[in-house]
């Protein structure tokens, strides 16, 4: 399945419309987040910038999780009906989505909404039948509720978001960052995402296999840390051997002691980091430059045409050539 952005890209004039459903017992960091990278337009950035509307099926003012908070909402789920992509922040466990609701989301994703659940708003679309024979996921405190509910639901509470195509689940809270910032990636290539990340002051990208929780989230003494170095370096030398025998002898550490430290600081293995971070480092090539894919294969340390194209279908989702067409416009 190709982005939804692609087309709004292509055509120009186009907008992509986005759509939060909320309801009572709203968390508001996940809203916010919303809020802030689909709500705020940033069409200073040279591409046509999402529209951004609320809606839901109760009245308003809606309560939320801090005492004194209230939302005031203007539309109902009649909104949902012109949504390209449906956002469903976190909804309280305890109550289930009205029937309108139900109806209104599988109304949208049969006719091809996409649509991206935060947190625990993987609920609501498990209610909705939305997530039945899928992955997913939510915050790990709640994944077993959700497999527990739904057992046709393939869930993995490790990691920080799935992205199925058409349907995207994340982790809680800091999560929902994360899947956002991959939407905004998917429609409107790593260069603008960047740049959003820059401005909402956020690391540029996590990788949705990342585990949701980890033993060192930053090394101590990042500054002095040989280990954190490392990574530094291994960022600019990502055309070079990037191996754990060479990795962890640039972190005075044993191969074995090295791996460790790295899943426990990453939340992932050397290889998938390692992967990941050239497969960025070739979608920026292909925006910003006119390199053929052999130099950029090269560049990147991809090695072959052959693997830059294999690995970057598999993660991007699509051709690099297809991409470069695409994106290559907007990061202009």
């Amino acid at each position: 399945m190709s982005p939804v952005g692609l087309r709004d890209v292509e055509d120009g004039a186009r907008r992509h419309n986005v759509v939060a459903v909320i309801g009572k017992e709203l968390s508001p960091f996940e809203f916010a987040v919303a809020c802030e990278f689909f709500g705020i337009d940033r069409s200073d950035l040279g591409v046509p910038w999402y529209r951004f509307s609320v809606c839901s099926a109760e009245e308003s003012p809606l309560s939320t999780l801090v005492p004194g908070v209230t939302i005031t909402v203007r539309d109902g789920l009649a909104a949902l009906r012109r949504a390209d992509t449906i956002v469903v922040p976190v909804s309280a466990l305890q109550r289930h989505p009205s029937r309108e609701l139900i109806e209104a989301l599988q109304a949208a994703h049969a006719r091809g909404a996409r649509i991206l659940s935060l947190c625990t708003g993987a609920f609501t679309l498990a209610a909705a039948g939305l997530l039945d024979g899928r992955p997913a996921t939510t915050h790990w405190r709640h994944a077993a509720e959700l497999a527990r509910r739904h057992p046709s639901i393939d869930v993995d509470p490790r990691v920080l978001y799935v992205d199925d195509g058409d349907i995207l689940t994340s982790a809680g809270s800091a999560a929902s960052i994360d899947l956002c910032l991959h939407v905004v990636r998917k429609d409107f290539g790593a260069a603008v995402a960047n740049e959003v990340a820059r401005s909402v002051v956020v690391p540029p990208h996590r990788d949705g296999g990342q585990a949701q929780f980890i033993a060192q989230p930053v090394p101590e003494h990042a500054t002095s840390d040989l280990f954190a170095d490392t990574l530094q370096w291994a960022l600019q030398h990502l055309d070079e051997d990037l191996s754990v025998p060479v990795l962890a002898k640039r972190s005075a550490m044993s191969p074995r002691t090295f791996a460790r430290r790295f899943r426990d600081v990453t939340g992932t293995t050397p290889h998938q980091w390692t992967l990941r971070q050239r497969v960025l480092l070739a979608q920026r090539l292909l925006e910003t430059t006119d390199l053929p894919i052999d130099l950029i294969s090269d560049n990147s340390g991809l090695g072959s045409a052959a693997n830059l194209r294999q690995q970057f279908q598999r993660i991007v989702g699509a051709a690099p050539s297809a991409y470069r067409r695409t994106f290559r416009a907007a990061a202009s």
